[in-house]
């Protein structure tokens, strides 16, 4: 079996050059995360995810430095997700 992929750009993503595309993910909290209450929403079903603003960005991500209000507390997949990985480069070259 054969699955095709598209190419990524070649950039180096570091801290300064980041720009958070990861913080326009939906992010559901499956277990008790840490997260203040502020920054999860629930659904009628009583799931819970990261909130997002109505631009779509995550609740938590400060815009003026682009970093996150609540690293030392973040989800596990934002823990999860490494900067300059394919998922982070995947989702910088759908949203730059």
């Amino acid at each position: 079996m054969t699955v095709d992929a598209a190419p990524l750009p070649d950039t180096e993503v570091i801290c300064v050059s980041c720009e958070a595309c990861c913080c326009r993910l939906e992010v559901m909290l499956i277990t008790d995360t840490g997260v203040p209450d502020m920054f999860i929403e629930i659904d009628k079903w009583g799931g819970r995810s990261m909130a997002r603003l109505d631009d779509g960005w995550c609740s938590a991500l400060d815009r003026n430095t682009m970093s996150c209000m609540i690293y030392e507390k973040r989800p596990r997949i934002c823990r999860e997700l490494e900067m300059g990985e394919y998922e982070c480069l995947s989702q910088r070259a759908a949203n730059l």
